[in-house]
């Protein structure tokens, strides 16, 4: 018996009563994501997804579904099964298979349950089909008005190379998302007029913005007070990623020393590179908190008077810092803002080492919807040298292919720039490419030699400092900055110094907003030549802008000592040069007593091999590193690290990928905690969490006032109380403290005898 012709829908009715008919969706859908993918060669494959995707939607029990009458269904393995056995688009059946529940598996074994007589395997426990034949699904599209065509070319040909097969396969994926979320999302915005799509992000104006960076600089030079040389190199490194921004060519490395002007000269090599080759947007992407916060200040001084939303942030602390009367006046913007969070739909974008890269590898819609706005695009990598070793391959991999295939170039800036062109050939294993990036300062020896402004003082053999040893020292200097490599190193000094006038204590024993006024405290005392002896452990390092005379700094990996270094006599502005020491401290025992990973104590102990070694190391030579990186690729050889990994890729199985690449441990808990200066923000959200119970706006905000835990073996901490989740029931990932155990010096002080560990 034929098919009646009748009225399908995708989503029910909206707030003005408009029900959304499915083969609208489908057609909008299929169209937005070929437009997505415009710049690839497999733009029909994503048209077919998109026309695909909601297929079981045609089935009777869904459209109950729509008016309450059915649930538990599963309305997309049957587009999924059509990609595959009809039109051989493997890509396009994993997309639509997992626009809902995430990318699966690519192994043979787990396509063939998509073969209709197998289909039910396919379907995940507790749903059901929605309809189970097929046949009936495609003839009701048809009568619809729908027409299903084989695509021209096809993401994937083969899967030879995992690493790059599986991003070709998560863009893909990103297109159809996001654009699934747009049309349905435009649906329920709509009115009685018909839908109404969010208004796009502004497009990017490199002439403008040139113009407005070129006009900051002019500022900038006029009012420089650094030393003649700083500015000599300052100079020379804008010329030089000035003319390399002309290359064409799509992997970079930017190398430069602490305090050469690199956020701003990166910014300058981005817009010219975009401009040169229509390049759409540019992406930032840093590793800590503290230096995204310090960029987009930066960024926005540069671009002030743009369009709302030019810049946007996309991180955990986005939106923190914000007055609330400024909240309100400006509520329209920071929703659109909160909107184009969710796919990048912006010119400029900041963002972390874990947002960007744990996307990469992703299996979830909500992470992958965002990929497709890498293609075309500049993604400036600052701090480079953060990048795990553990994940550098299948990273470098993914990093080579979106660049060699997507028309988006990749730059890798650090004043420590990793010799990772020595992975080339394991990269190659994975994305044809490899890893041959081209240097955009290929005199930057030379700027290091201009930019010496401190002299190294490097520990002789057995030397070891106690901490009372260490105090007395540093009482003579009243400006001095001391990094240890453990808090408990930290808090050992901070007791020895607890009667000494400006002491400061950072570590991220802190929450973000204590840190942060911790840091404009220390700012303001180094300007006004007050006393300023600040002791922290590494999370100063990296991107933190501060200009002590004098750093101590606890023997460390050779990029944590030159990062440190990069925090004395930054403006070049002493007489004579600054003075930076190393220090062992006087501690037995393992490892664990000293350094706070395995990896870590490993690249410290290639530091202490070469300093035997060569007697003293000379931190502003270039060919240094490269030396010390290519000695720890040869202890630790990046490609035999993370096995799980290595196997879960090899499978092709998309969930597992994304469980074991993780830039950082996520076995830890948020604790909210009462510091003083912000008592009445924390009261508010312990009251909102006591009477409502805890959303995602909720943590949004707890952000700024969270200090983060490992978790325990044996449970909950009993300082601490779960929060109440507003569907019900109590959170394992967020608690709030109770007790008096949040001090405005140490932090988080949790009772004695607690053992604690705080990421």
């Amino acid at each position: 018996m034929g098919e009646n012709k009748k009225v399908f829908y995708a989503h029910s009715a909206n707030g003005s009563n408009k029900w959304h008919p499915l083969s609208e969706h489908l057609t909008c859908v299929s169209r937005l994501a070929s437009k997505f993918s415009a710049a690839t060669g497999w733009a029909d494959e994503a048209r077919l997804a998109g026309v695909l995707h909601d297929l079981g939607k045609y089935g009777d029990r869904f459209q109950a579904r729509l008016n309450g009458a059915d649930q538990g269904l599963d309305h997309w393995t049957q587009g999924a099964s059509v990609a595959l056995n009809k039109f051989k688009s493997v890509a396009a059946a994993l997309a639509i298979q997992g626009h809902h529940v995430g990318l699966q598996r690519g192994i043979k074994d787990s396509l063939l349950r998509l073969i209709p007589t197998n289909i039910s395997q396919a379907v995940l426990p507790n749903l059901d089909l929605s309809d189970t034949d097929i046949e009936r699904l495609q003839t009701r599209a048809n009568i619809d008005g729908l027409e299903f065509s084989k695509p021209t070319s096809f993401a994937i040909t083969s899967w030879s190379k995992a690493v790059a097969a599986m991003l070709d396969v998560r863009l893909l994926f990103s297109c159809l998302v996001d654009a699934d979320f747009l049309d349905t999302e435009a649906h329920f915005n709509g009115n009685e007029e018909g839908k109404l799509a969010r208004l796009p992000g502004p497009t990017l104006d490199t002439s403008a913005a040139l113009a407005a960076l070129d006009k900051h600089m002019t500022a900038l030079r006029a009012s420089a007070n650094a030393h003649g040389n700083v500015n000599q190199a300052r100079e020379t490194l804008w010329s030089s990623v000035t003319k390399a921004s002309q290359e064409n060519r799509r992997l970079f490395t930017l190398t430069a020393p602490t305090g050469s002007g690199k956020t701003l000269a990166m910014f300058k090599f981005a817009l010219e590179h975009a401009k040169k080759y229509g390049l759409k947007r540019i992406i930032v992407v840093v590793p800590f908190l503290t230096v995204i916060e310090q960029t987009a200040r930066t960024y926005r001084k540069v671009l002030e008077g743009f369009e709302a939303n030019f810049v946007l942030e996309h991180h955990s602390m986005a939106g923190l810092g914000v007055e609330a009367e400024q909240q309100d006046a400006e509520g329209a913007n920071e929703r659109q803002r909160r909107l184009l969070a969710d796919n990048w739909d912006a010119p400029i974008v900041l963002t972390t080492n874990v947002q960007l890269l744990e996307s990469l590898f992703s299996n979830r819609p909500s992470s992958c919807r965002k990929l497709h706005n890498l293609m075309e695009s500049v993604i400036l990598f600052d701090e480079a040298q953060s990048l795990p070793t553990n994940l550098a391959v299948p990273t470098l991999a993914a990093l080579s292919h979106l660049s060699a295939s997507y028309q988006t170039s990749v730059v890798f800036a650090t004043a420590t720039q990793p010799a990772f062109d020595t992975l080339h050939d394991e990269v190659k294993s994975h994305a044809i490419q490899g890893w041959q990036p081209y240097e955009a300062v290929p005199e930057h020896p030379a700027l290091f030699a201009a930019l010496e402004r401190v002299t190294v003082r490097w520990p002789v053999v057995n030397e070891k400092y106690n901490w009372n040893q260490l105090a007395s020292e540093l009482r003579n200097s009243s400006q001095v900055l001391i990094i240890v490599n453990l808090k408990r190193h930290a808090l050992a000094l901070l007791d020895e110094l607890s009667e000494m006038e400006g002491v400061f204590h950072l570590s991220t024993n802190l929450c973000a907003e204590h840190r942060r006024a911790i840091l404009n405290r220390v700012r303001k005392q180094l300007k006004t030549g007050k006393p300023c002896r600040l002791i922290s452990t590494q999370c100063i390092e990296a991107g933190v802008d501060l200009d002590f005379p004098i750093v101590y700094r606890a023997l460390a990996p050779l990029e944590g000592i030159a990062q440190a270094a990069g925090r004395c006599n930054r403006e070049g502005r002493l007489n004579e040069k600054g003075i930076v020491i190393v220090f062992e401290p006087n501690e037995n025992g393992n490892w664990r007593r000293r350094y706070p990973t395995h990896s870590y104590y490993q690249a410290a102990e290639v530091t202490r091999t070469m300093l035997i070694q060569h007697g003293k190391l000379d931190i502003n030579d270039p060919a240094l590193f490269r030396e010390y990186y290519r000695r720890l690729y040869d202890l630790n050889d990046p490609s035999s690290q993370n096995q799980a990994l290595k196997k879960a890729i090899k499978a092709l199985d998309f969930v597992e990928v994304a469980r074991c690449y993780r830039i950082i441990d996520q076995n830890t808990i948020q604790v909210l905690v009462p510091w003083g200066d912000r008592w009445e923000e924390f009261e508010a959200l312990r009251s909102e969490a006591d009477r409502h119970g805890i959303s995602a706006n909720w943590m949004r905000r707890a952000q700024g006032l969270a200090v983060s835990v490992y978790r325990t073996s044996d449970g909950t901490p009993a300082w601490a109380i779960p929060a109440k989740l507003r569907r019900g029931g109590a959170s394992n990932e967020w608690f709030i403290l109770e007790g008096d155990f949040y001090d405005d010096t140490l932090g988080l002080n949790p009772p004695k005898g607690e053992q604690v560990f705080i990421a």
